[in-house]
């Protein structure tokens, strides 16, 4: 029926409109009563009738008075967040100490009492969390309900809690009239209140009477898609072996997020969790080198290979085989083990996304050590408002005493002899087409020379898959983007072989994890078939 007020039921209090996240209701001092009958019923006169009594229908009697309509400054609705405590610029430039402190518990639960669990934030997350329900659970005071909850559909919510893309926030509701709740920053709090007992509440989610299966799966990779999978299948009952070619667990999120972003200390409770469920790891083994695929093919029933992005994109200038150009990703990851890597004076990132920030301040905290000053520059082809780093990345990058330039591109990389001297752009006038694509356009006659000591290349990632023999690749279908293609259980063309995260996806955690959880399924599925196929051709033989 067409919508219409309850006369007698409604007392006009007006609350329905202060509580109204979207703004989109208001309440007329004019008692219009609309047509009551079935919409199939109602003709062109009948809507018409409608549309010439209705409140705000211009030239109309009661255009002039939209009636009750609440200022943002008398909302019931908190519409600001409650403000993490973080170290200043000063502070977090002179060390690699995590940024962002952490909610007290009685700031996370007068942030969760924001909440008003309309659940579009789960349609948004892409491991779809139970984030209205936590959130409850924390502003009931309920961290065991909380992290049981979270510990649903992800088993990494230390690093979630922490360098997630909160694609939940940009969807929040409450932001249509103020600022999102602080969802990344809830699920932080929860697990870290909740300490090393947070896995055993985890776990009482399971009985984990679960029959032990005889089926043993590999998975390539220890980053979020790989540990997820592992977790899901253990809780299973699935034997799982994991195998890291580096010689610590975690992949990117280890070695290619900084310490100030991610402490090691959250990212190893995640994985002990993840691990006491029974999953086996097996560090320092690469996969083609110390173990070969085709081995692993025949060791195990099913294969997930996760083994993520770590090799960068190069621009293809010769200067590229100079000492002094590197790649942001090798220098991440060699900074993270090591605790060593070349810093120069003047240096020059060229890259606009969050790996392009987060090698840009990790050199600019070694500069400011060795050298008692910071000279960064920043250059990236997208203008202010395309910048794909996050918003949070870029402010505190210029906080930190890095310059970025937006709208240029790269021409050249000078050298003379052996050693770099600076590199050349152009204007971008724009990045992308009418219709979306990637189609960059340069003003030539717009150079710009900056001159520098060393170039760090951040200008995408790529995938390392020459563990793959020929005789399996050659079976294995590929994306236009040279990714192995899945279906919607994560299984590639091979039926043993499965695939996710960052190899598939593309970069971000969330998705990794989800991806994960996703394979675990498809693995299970896919073996309890095979399973009962094998018992199906047993009992056939035993008759």
């Amino acid at each position: 029926e067409v919508p219409s007020i309850d006369y007698g039921r409604c007392c006009f209090c007006g609350f329905c409109v202060d509580v109204c996240t979207s703004g989109s209701l208001t309440m007329s001092r004019d008692y219009i009563h609309t047509k009551t009958m079935p919409l199939d019923k109602l003709g062109m006169a009948e809507v018409r009738e409608v549309a010439e009594a209705f409140t705000l229908v211009p030239d109309t009697a009661h255009a002039d008075n939209p009636g009750h309509v609440t200022p943002d400054d008398l909302s019931w609705l908190d519409l600001k967040r409650v403000r993490m405590e973080e170290l200043s610029s000063g502070e977090r430039a002179a060390s690699f100490l995590e940024i962002v402190k952490g909610f007290s518990r009685e700031q996370a639960r007068k942030e969760a009492s924001r909440c008003v669990e309309c659940e579009v934030c789960v349609d948004a997350c892409p491991a779809k969390m139970e984030i209205p329900a936590y959130i409850r659970a924390i502003w009931e005071d309920d961290l065991e309900e909380a992290v049981r909850i979270i510990y649903r559909t992800n088993p990494l919510p230390g690093v979630c809690g922490r360098i997630c893309t909160h694609k939940c926030e940009s969807v929040c509701s409450v932001s249509l009239r103020g600022e999102p709740v602080a969802i990344r920053w809830l699920k932080r709090y929860a697990v870290d209140a909740l300490g090393a007992a947070g896995g055993e509440e985890a776990r009482r989610l399971h009985s984990l009477e679960e029959e032990r299966k005889t089926e043993k799966v590999a998975v390539i990779g220890s980053g979020p898609a790989g540990l997820a999978a592992a977790y899901y299948l253990s809780l299973a009952g699935y034997p799982v072996t994991i195998f890291e070619a580096l010689p610590r667990a975690g992949g990117m999120m280890r070695v290619g997020v900084p310490a100030y972003r991610l402490p090691d200390e959250a990212l190893d409770r995640d994985i002990r969790q993840i691990l006491s469920l029974g999953a086996e790891l097996r560090l320092a083994t690469r996969v083609g080198v110390d173990i070969s695929l085709t081995e692993l093919a025949s060791d195990y029933d099913a294969v997930y290979i996760a083994s993520g992005l770590h090799r960068g994109r190069s621009l293809g200038f010769p200067a590229e085989k100079t000492a002094q150009v590197h790649q942001a990703v090798d220098l991440l990851r060699e900074y993270r083990l090591s605790g060593r890597i070349p810093v120069k004076e003047r240096a020059l990132v060229i890259g606009g996304g969050n790996v392009a920030m987060d090698i840009a301040r990790t050199l600019a905290r070694l500069q400011r050590k060795k050298y008692g000053r910071v000279d960064i520059r920043l250059f990236c082809l997208e203008s202010e408002e395309e910048i794909p780093a996050d918003e949070e990345e870029v402010v505190e990058a210029r906080e930190e005493g890095i310059v970025i330039n937006t709208s240029c591109g790269p021409r050249d990389i000078h050298v003379e002899g052996r050693r770099v001297t600076g590199a050349a752009f152009v204007r971008c006038l724009s990045v992308f087409d009418a219709e979306g694509r990637f189609s960059p356009r340069f003003d030539e006659a717009r150079r710009i020379e900056a001159e520098a000591d060393m170039v760090v290349e951040a200008v995408g990632q790529a995938a390392d898959l020459s563990y793959i023999p020929e005789a399996i690749m050659a079976e294995l279908k590929l994306t236009g983007q040279k990714r192995p293609e899945i279906s919607e259980s994560g299984q590639t063309s091979l039926p043993w072989l499965f695939a996710g995260g960052d190899l598939v996806r593309g970069p971000d955690a969330i998705s990794g994890i989800a991806d994960g959880h996703l394979a675990a399924r498809g693995i299970d599925a896919y073996l309890q078939a095979a399973g009962g196929s094998r018992k199906q051709a047993a009992g056939r033989r035993k008759g």
